[in-house]
This record gives C-alpha cells, sequence and structure tokens, in this order.
C-alpha cells in the first residue's frame, strides 16, 4: 500500500518549511524499508499514546510526542516519494488517520482537564473542556469545508490560517509553555475564521462556474 504526497496544507511558511524538511529528509527515506502506509498509521498510534500521556496530566511530554507524530506525518511523504509510490488511496488513508489522530488528542486533553491531572486554566469564564471541544469542532470544519466544497467543485481551496500543520504548533507551543488552555482558545478562533474563509472561498468558485 502506498500514498502520495499531500496538497498544499495551511499558511504558505508552514507549506514551504514541510516541503523543504520533506527534501532534506529525502536520501534517509530511499533506505526505509517501510511502507508509508504504515508510517501512517504509526504516527496515528504515537498520537493515541500522546491523548493517553496527555490525560494522566504530563502536558509537557505530550507537547514532546506531538512533535514525534508529527515526524511521521513528514515521512510518510518523503518516503512515498523517494520510493515512487504515490497513490489516491494513501492520500485517503492518511486524512482519515490524521482526523483520528486531531480527535484523540483533544479528547486526552478533556479527560486531563475533567479529572484535575491537568491544571484548569480559566479564560473568560469559559470551561476549559468547553475551549477543547470548541477546537475539536473547528478543526474538523476546516478539513470538512473544504472536502465539501471540492466535491461540488470548488477550486482553490488551501486557504486559512489554522491547518492540521499549524493546530499541531500551536498544541505543542501550549504545552512547553504552560498556557495549553490559551493556545487551545486560539486554535478555536482561526479554525472558525479559516471555516468561513473557505465557505467564501467556495462561494466565490462555485459562482464562476459554468
Amino acid at each position: 500500500m502506498s500514498k502520495p504526497l499531500k496538497g498544499n496544507e495551511g499558511c504558505i511558511i508552514f507549506s514551504k518549511l514541510k516541503n523543504t524538511v520533506r527534501k532534506a529528509l529525502l536520501p534517509l527515506a530511499k533506505e526505509i524499508p517501510v511502507s508509508p502506509n504504515t508510517l501512517t498509521v504509526i504516527g496515528l498510534a504515537v498520537s493515541i499514546v500522546t491523548a493517553m500521556i496527555f490525560a494522566r496530566g504530563y502536558v509537557v511530554l505530550g507537547g514532546v510526542f506531538i512533535l514525534v507524530s508529527g515526524i511521521f506525518d513528514v515521512l510518510d511523504g518523503a518516503v512515498a516519494r523517494a520510493s515512487n509510490r504515490m497513490t489516491a488511496f494513501g492520500a485517503v488513508l492518511d486524512s482519515v488517520c490524521d482526523r483520528y489522530a486531531d480527535a484523540i488528542i483533544f479528547v486526552g486533553i478533556i479527560y486531563g482537564l475533567v479529572n484535575g491531572s491537568i491544571v484548569p486554566y480559566p479564560l473568560f469564564l469559559v470551561p476549559d473542556w468547553l475551549w477543547c471541544s470548541l477546537a475539536l469542532i473547528g478543526s474538523y470544519l476546516v478539513s470538512y469545508t473544504r472536502a465539501r466544497s471540492e466535491a461540488a467543485g470548488a477550486k482553490s481551496m488551501d486557504v486559512g490560517l489554522a491547518e492540521r500543520p499549524e493546530r499541531m504548533i500551536l498544541l505543542v507551543l501550549g504545552a512547553f509553555t504552560g498556557y495549553l488552555v490559551p493556545a487551545i482558545a486560539l486554535i478555536v478562533i482561526l479554525t472558525h475564521i479559516t471555516s468561513l474563509q473557505r465557505l467564501i472561498q467556495a462561494e466565490r468558485s462555485l459562482r464562476t462556474e459554468p
């Protein structure tokens, strides 16, 4: 089983950074005997472990494991390119695993906040678990808005400020600095703005379609 390289994700800066890292990893990727899809599944497994770590209150370690899962997220594409095993199913598998990973990490954080393992951080009188829930909803809307719009024929839907790389970086920064909940609140704001941006782009694109 194999997979294609992903399309443009997130803002231009992070897209270029990710592509630069992938190109740098190409020599190493050629020596990796594991298939791209296997690396994708391993990355999902790391995300499940990450959720368990957050659930037990080890916030900094959770941030480290998000970075580890990100390494697999970059490696699978690099291996796919290096081995010329870029397929449509690989892209589908990658997208599905990313959605599972997003959900399970936020669930782990919610569990840690509810049971007191993670120190609460009251923000605008909104419960911490609600911030996480809204961030999870926003994360899914970013992906769904693009997928549904492209299915309807909309073009150039890779717009917005909060694709998956940006969201994960914000979580890592929040975990490392002790401002996890504010980082999640920022994810809430940016994901919903991104969904709106994509709706506007979809409307413009579909309006011009013959």
